[in-house]
């Protein structure tokens, strides 16, 4: 699939979304000077062609009591095709996984893992080393976090 071309006006309702993607029509609208039904035509394009995948609410995970993140990266012993494919599958599926990285390098993945406390992330980490062969498991706690953002650098 061919990439889409955005103008500056596309950039601009994607930077208007990706911040608050509860505004209406009339308001993006006129943030990018534009009538209800163009801007419209545009978020459909936009989302018809997966460059907005969802809109969803960014929720705070130490008022929900999911106060430790902890980084896990993994080296596999298996590394048929079949194998990747059945640990990609189980991993995705693992609700305290936030983000999953396929990377290169010492190790095969990198984990975001957010859970209430250490009791939940043993538990999970035994669930985790119970899905495929594992050669190697390292997790590293943080211990605050600095940044977190959301939102793409789109130059308009």
């Amino acid at each position: 699939m061919s990439e889409l071309r955005l103008d500056q006006v596309d950039r601009r309702i994607l930077q208007i979304v990706q911040k608050d993607a509860s505004l209406s029509i009339g308001e993006i609208a006129a943030q990018v000077g534009l009538s209800q039904t163009p801007c419209w035509k545009r978020l459909q394009k936009l989302e018809s062609n997966g460059i907005i995948r969802r809109r969803i609410a960014v929720l705070d995970p130490i008022k929900l009591g999911l106060g430790m993140t902890v980084f896990v990266s993994i080296k596999i012993g298996d590394h048929t095709t079949e194998s990747l494919e059945q640990f990609a599958e189980r991993v995705t599926a693992m609700e305290e996984v936030m983000d999953f990285y396929r990377v290169a390098g010492d190790v095969d993945y990198v984990l975001r893992v957010v859970v209430s406390d250490a009791a939940a992330f043993d538990e999970f980490y035994k669930k985790l080393i119970a899905l495929n062969p594992l050669k190697n498991v390292t997790s590293h706690f943080a211990l605050e976090n600095i940044k977190a953002e959301t939102a793409f650098p789109i130059s308009a």
